[in-house]
């Protein structure tokens, strides 16, 4: 069943009681965002009544009386509601001090409590993700037909309709809408953001498509062995619908903070109450200990925060993370396009006697100007990179299983594949160097052995030192890989960014089952960027996406690094650090002057009008301090700069288990 008809199908048939709560929470997060605004203009309203036309209070009092029975009304009690389930915060002592402000008739007090209240819960409604984004996002990656090909006419069907056996014809660019093999043509196929294989795979007869693979430049004729609602896409949609509804629950800063506040603000209250008898002094009390530095310096701290990581190009979803990644212990990893640039690049030449590298790759590159292979990019790089000079080349031709072939500077020049080459018996082969990890390709010139070339999916420049640093830096305290890419590709990675735990040929269920047992261990900061890596993204206390390359990992990610760089991770840890450590500064420090004027009010040395008052200079003070997270420090990363030349001009060394290039369809 195509992905899209098939969860659109699902919501409308859940049950009546499912869709009844999910109605009432769709109102009471839209509730919210109108008592904020409802609050914000009866507070200009009051302001401008009372200071510029300077009426009396019998008429500049209404708009906030007003506040308190359309906004105050309904939050008092969700949090009496709460109040009753025994969770205490830093929001129950604002729902005491809205009730008091109002046995005070202190009424704008109360109203920018209604206010903090509403807004904080608004804008982070806002921040975070809705549960079925990520979902909206697989379903659009899907096509909504597939091409059925029905005695030599082709007839576009709705992806349920078609079954196991059915031929399908994949046009260039299409996604595949179906797990199938392929029954003719030739071409290749982009599976990364599904497998984790870095390069595009060659699609020949025989070969095995994998729906939401992206289709190359050629059609494709292939037989489905699944049907939609059974395909390997479908089951990724599957386990992200699974993680969506088991992600992890992170207590937030001001409610650990406002834990202990509450309930010694409200000790100090009653205390005070007994010891004089006084009503008025439980009230002061509580109007100093109104927590609006939690209310609003943390905030205004995390809104800070997120405006200073948007002009690094770091784009925060939910902020609670901001507060979180400072405790990470565990840095979980994606490979393709992570820890590495995602993309072949020709890593070693490996001569045959009486060759010259230089003039094998001026040969080779020359020919695959002309090719649409994905390796010839990377012979094209290398050349351009050694600042060699191109020549014509003429009889070109690359016929399916044959490789590539052409007439260079008067030289018979073949690009093929080592089992072709020992297949046709050409001179020189006893020079073949062993078998290696990544991919290669083998050069003929002359109807000779001359050169092999390999490839390897390359680690970034900054990969090593960005690693070395965590532990020092962040107090990383384990660290793995996890990649659906062949073992040998993954642990030689290992070996050159310095991370000995890997975890090789992952398929999503696998990636989520493993996040979701290091995470039970210690709080997990989940990098990655492909469509597989979104499940286990959304299990991790913390999932980054780098780049963006899917839509569905962004919507699944807490935080979305726009540049492909792993220094965009490190200036996300330290904006994060300073937002906490500022956070905790205006909190703490607010909490504190707090107590010392709540115990200033129950001595009977302040008045509810003074204890207000008192109270508001706090706030100024602690919201001035959080203000300081929107303005960049001095050091906004402490990652070595590599000394190295890029990650992508280094030489491999050699692993086991190498693949050929694909240029004859093996």
């Amino acid at each position: 069943m195509n992905t899209a008809i098939h969860s659109s199908a699902k919501l409308r048939h859940q049950p009546p009681s499912r869709r009844f709560w999910e109605s009432i929470i769709l109102i009471h997060r839209r509730r919210t965002t109108v008592i904020a605004l409802f609050s914000t203009a009866a507070i200009v309203v009051h302001l401008v009544m009372r200071f510029g036309l300077q009426m009396d209070a019998s008429a500049y009092d209404i708009p906030l009386l007003a506040t308190f029975v359309f906004g105050g009304i309904p939050l008092v009690f969700d949090l009496f509601t709460n109040l009753v389930r025994r969770q205490f915060g830093s929001d129950l002592l604002a729902g005491i001090s809205i009730v008091t402000s109002v046995l005070l008739h202190e009424y704008l007090a109360g109203s920018i409590v209604i206010l903090m209240l509403s807004g904080g819960e608004a804008l982070e409604t806002y921040a975070l993700r809705s549960a079925s984004s990520v979902l909206r996002a697989l379903a659009k990656r899907m096509p909504a037909v597939a091409h059925r090909k029905q005695d030599s006419v082709i007839v576009d069907v709705a992806l349920d309709q078609i079954e196991i056996g059915d031929t399908l014809v994949i046009y260039p660019h299409d996604v595949a809408p179906v797990d199938g093999t392929v029954l003719e043509g030739n071409g290749v196929m982009n599976e990364a953001f599904l497998t984790g294989e870095p390069f595009e795979i060659t699609k020949a007869p025989g070969s095995t498509v994998i729906s939401g693979a992206i289709n190359g430049e050629s059609a494709l004729t292939i037989t489905a062995t699944r049907r939609a609602v059974d395909s390997r896409y479908a089951k990724i949609m599957e386990v992200m619908r699974e993680s969506e509804q088991n992600q992890p629950k992170l207590r937030r800063l001001g409610d650990q903070l406002g834990a202990v506040y509450t309930p010694v603000a409200l000790s100090i209250a009653l205390l005070a109450w007994i010891v004089s008898g006084e009503t008025v002094r439980f009230l002061a009390v509580l109007v100093v200990a109104t927590p609006c530095p939690l209310l609003i310096a943390i905030p205004v701290a995390i809104i800070g925060s997120i405006s200073l990581s948007a002009r690094r190009s770091i784009i925060v979803k939910n902020p609670a993370v901001l507060e979180q990644i400072t405790n990470c212990r565990t840095a979980i990893f994606d490979k393709t396009g992570t820890l590495t640039y995602g993309e072949p690049k020709l890593t070693e030449q490996i001569t045959a006697p009486g060759f010259a590298q230089k003039e094998v790759l001026t040969l080779a590159a020359s020919l695959e100007l002309y090719s649409k292979h994905p390796l010839a990019r990377a012979i094209l790089r290398a050349a351009k990179e050694d600042r060699l000079k191109l020549q014509q080349a003429s009889q070109v031709s690359e016929p399916p299983g044959q490789g590539l072939r052409g007439t260079v500077a008067g030289h018979e020049v073949q690009i093929t594949s080592r089992g072709k080459l020992i297949r046709q018996e050409v001179p020189g082969a006893e020079h073949l160097p062993p078998i290696a990890g990544g991919l290669e390709c083998i050069v003929v010139i002359d109807g000779r052995f001359a050169a092999t070339f390999r490839f390897r999916d390359a680690p970034r420049a900054e990969s090593r030192s960005f690693i070395q640093h965590l532990g020092p830096k962040h107090q990383f305290e384990h660290m793995m890989i996890v990649s659906g890419d062949r073992e040998s590709e993954v642990r030689y990675l290992g070996q050159q960014v310095g991370i000995s735990e890997i975890h090789a040929e992952q398929n999503p269920e696998q990636k989520l089952a493993l996040v979701r047992k290091e995470t039970a261990r210690a709080k997990t900061l989940y990098v990655g960027d492909g469509i597989n890596d979104a499940p286990a993204m959304m299990a991790a206390t913390v999932g980054m996406a780098v780049g963006q390359n899917s839509d569905v990992t962004a919507e699944a990610a807490d935080v979305v690094a726009m540049e492909n760089s792993l220094k965009k991770v490190d200036e996300f840890m330290h904006i994060s650090r300073r937002m906490r450590s500022i956070a905790l500064q205006s909190a703490v420090g607010g909490m504190l002057l707090s107590v010392a004027g709540m115990l200033f009010a129950a001595g009977g040395f302040l008045v509810p009008v003074a204890g207000a008052l008192t109270q508001e200079i706090i706030d100024v003070l602690a919201v001035l301090n959080a203000l300081r997270a929107a303005f960049p420090p001095k050091t906004i990363s402490d990652m070595a700069e590599s000394s190295a030349p890029d990650a992508r001009e280094n030489r491999c060394e050699d692993a086991p288990h190498s693949k050929s290039t694909s240029r004859n369809g093996a």
